[in-house]
């Protein structure tokens, strides 16, 4: 491997490493002013981690948690920032209940019907930001925000007994969807089950990786990303990669709330879980958009999840492990920038250092040419 690319890996390593390292220590030193032991929660979770049914739970928590972060992330690489992700998450899962709930065709038509229509829903829903962002100049990030609040309100309707809306005791529930709807799970004994869905969200980091590193529409995004000016002078439609972009981020989004709906609950209430889009952001920052540093951040940030309830029996507040995850995100955005700043003083010497060497090199050969001219 020549020297430039071990750089360039040191730097793509150096940014998470130290993040996580100073998230740990932070961590450390608030265990210690509220006199608690430092190392033992942490202790107690790694040890967690040893057990199959929480091994089961983080792999089945982070295959969500990672197709959410994939959605941020095709963002991030055209440079917009989708924090709408929550809100588009939630509806098109709702959406993909209600019709589960509706109709039952054979599994072959079912499953892939249920896929489109989270698929579509999650696509109109950032649409709307991307239009809005395309056509006004609103950013996307208030766009997406006020949508987010709007997802809610089409939920809370939807969720209406005259509507689509099925109580079952204090809970709303959208009805529980047909069987042909489930996707079975991946039996691992009395460990319990993985989501089949998860077999997805590995396709999905695949296709991902394809398409941004493979394909023209995927290059076109990043230089539209890296500077729409110059994108634009090489005959690329800046407006076109930006609701493009938004259209698949929000496709994605729509995708990771399915593998608990179809492999588990059955249903949207009440009980869903939430806030995945927004844990997804920090997920994609800590991973720096690549497919497989967002799978280890996307099992980080489950493994603190899952592990943490264990906390609570001795004497110790779970919510360490939220506090660890804030921190993450704080050193992310700090670390990444001092890599980056590392990074061009160690690019600016070794360029310096190589037109100074052309120099003498030129030099010297101007002098045997004075020299054999004699």
């Amino acid at each position: 491997m020549k020297k430039f690319d071990k750089e360039r890996v040191l730097l793509a390593v150096a940014g998470p490493v130290i993040a996580l390292a100073v998230a740990f220590a932070l961590s450390a030193i608030v265990l210690i002013a509220s006199g608690k032991n430092p190392v033992e929660p942490f202790a107690l979770m790694f040890e967690q981690a040893g057990f199959s049914d929480i091994q089961v739970l983080i792999i089945n928590q982070a295959s969500m948690y990672y197709i959410a972060a994939l959605a941020v992330a095709i963002g991030f690489r055209m440079n917009l920032f989708n924090i709408g992700v929550d809100g588009q998450y939630q509806l098109a899962a709702m959406m993909a209940a209600i019709v589960g709930a509706h109709m039952n065709l054979p599994a072959a038509l079912q499953i892939p019907l249920l896929l489109l229509t989270a698929v579509f829903t999650g696509a109109f829903w950032s649409g709307i930001a991307g239009v809005l962002k395309v056509t006004r100049g609103v950013s996307e990030v208030v766009a997406t925000i006020m949508l987010n609040a709007i997802a809610t309100s089409v939920i809370g309707y939807l969720w209406l007994p005259t509507v689509f809306g099925v109580k079952v005791g204090n809970n709303n529930t959208t009805g529980e969807m047909h069987s042909s709807g489930w996707v079975p799970g991946i039996d691992m004994g009395e460990a319990g089950e993985i989501y089949g869905l998860v077999i997805l969200a590995v396709l999905l980091g695949i296709g991902y990786w394809v398409v941004l590193n493979r394909t023209r529409f995927g290059f076109d995004l990043r230089a539209s990303g890296a500077s729409e000016s110059a994108a634009a002078a090489s005959g690329v439609s800046p407006k076109r990669m930006v609701l493009t972009a938004m259209l698949l981020s929000g496709a994605l989004a729509g995708l990771a709330g399915l593998p608990i709906l179809m492999g588990d609950t059955h249903t949207y209430s009440l009980n869903f879980p939430t806030g995945i889009g927004f844990l997804g952001i920090g997920i994609a920052l800590l991973g720096r958009n690549s497919p497989v540093g967002i799978a280890f951040a996307a099992l980080l940030w489950a493994w603190l999840d899952k592990a943490s309830p264990e906390l609570d029996f001795h004497g110790y507040d779970k919510e360490i492990a939220v506090i660890m995850q804030g921190l993450i995100v704080l050193s992310v955005v700090v670390s990444y920038e001092a890599v980056r700043e590392w990074g061009l003083r160690r690019q600016q010497r070794r360029v310096g250092a190589e037109l100074a060497a052309g120099h003498v090199l030129g030099a010297d050969n101007n002098t045997t040419k004075e020299v054999a001219g004699r």
